[in-house]
């Protein structure tokens, strides 16, 4: 069959074969009215504009770059999975970058891969440098943030110190005063920006219950499986046991309970536990913990920088803020009482408010 040409697309619209092109490349100049009717006609014929041409006219790459610091953990594979099913759906292409340690994340924002033209930039959970900021306000294109704020950019956040601060009142409302807290380690290389975020809500939490805030409750690891194993065994070393432990992850959370389960002690009647994120698996594990929509989070942010690309000029920075809630299952419990999950008034008020959002 012979190829559709913009002619006949001009022809079916009733206009000229120049507003078809100018409609079709985003160039501007044509009302709304006729670039739908250039539309349909164009649908109704096959007919597309050539890649080449649209970036030739534009000076689009048509890509857009997801810059994330690990990409095999839940929260991250999540995210991507809410973004790019919305970069996808625009006609973008992802283009991903995982930094994976500190000399990627360097050649990623002083060499030669930030060079590569791209028309919007998705950061995810990283706490910029000032030249890091530099150089990307040197790409004047719409940049997005995931987990951090940086002025002239937009964001997407939950409150990590007030959603941490909402898990400790809940074991201090079962009668939990020696809580610990498993915390991702603050040397960590990438800069991740959750650790000491959630760590502030912690200490904040218990200062504010009149609770002394003792280092040695304070342990450090990777946020996986393994991390939250490795640093229960740490807890479990110190001179007197804590009653409550509070993870920054759920990952962190099952190696906590694998843990504990190890060496015989029972959760929550020895010892509470809560988490961070409603992983698919805190269900299976009864976890107690901080939910958020990851994925949600992901499409939200995403639909704004797909925004800002498609219009330049026309789409203000924004920082939007997605929602927390506790969620109690079976790994808390009353200190010294029975071993039944109780949500308290904190819990029971942050529950019913996540699920009208």
């Amino acid at each position: 069959m012979a190829k559709t040409t913009i002619t006949e697309v001009a022809k079916l619209a009733g206009v000229s074969a120049s507003s078809v092109s100018r409609s079709l490349r985003g160039v501007g100049g044509v009302s709304a009215a006729t670039t739908e009717r250039i539309r349909k006609a164009a649908e109704h014929l096959g007919y597309s504009v050539s890649p080449a041409a649209y970036r030739l006219a534009t000076g689009r790459t048509g890509t857009v770059a997801v810059v994330m610091p690990y990409l095999t953990r839940w929260f991250f594979v999540e995210l991507l999975g809410g973004a790019e099913q919305v970069i996808r759906q625009a006609g973008l292409d992802l283009l991903l970058y995982n930094l994976a340690g500190t000399e990627m994340r360097q050649r990623y924002f002083s060499s030669g891969l930030l060079r590569k033209r791209v028309d919007g930039v998705l950061l995810v959970t990283l706490a910029l440098t000032e030249p890091e900021v530099h150089a990307l306000r040197a790409l004047d294109v719409p940049v997005c943030t995931v987990g951090s704020y940086v002025e002239g950019f937009s964001s997407i956040n939950i409150d990590n110190v007030e959603s941490a601060a909402v898990a400790i009142r809940h074991l201090t409302n079962l009668g939990h005063r020696r809580i610990a807290i498993i915390s991702g380690d603050p040397n960590e290389p990438m800069n991740f920006t959750v650790p000491p975020q959630r760590r502030a809500g912690y200490r904040a939490a218990l200062e504010a219950a009149g609770i002394p805030v003792e280092p040695e409750l304070e342990v450090h690891g990777a946020f996986t499986i393994d991390g939250g194993d490795e640093a229960t065994v740490q807890l479990l070393g110190r001179r007197s046991l804590p009653t409550a432990i509070f993870a920054e992850c759920d990952e962190m959370a099952f190696g906590a309970l694998r843990a504990l389960r190890r060496v015989g002690l029972r959760v929550p009647a020895d010892v509470s536990v809560v988490g961070f994120d409603d992983h698919p698996m805190a269900l299976y594990y009864d976890l107690t913990t901080i939910a958020q929509r990851v994925h949600d989070q992901g499409r939200q942010i995403a639909e704004h920088l797909v925004g800002a690309v498609m219009r330049p000029g026309e789409v203000a920075p924004e920082q939007l803020q997605a929602p927390t809630c506790l969620v109690v299952r079976g790994t808390t419990a009353v200190l010294g009482g029975p071993t039944e999950p109780v949500a308290g008034p904190v819990g029971n008020h942050m529950a019913a408010s996540f699920a009208q959002m």
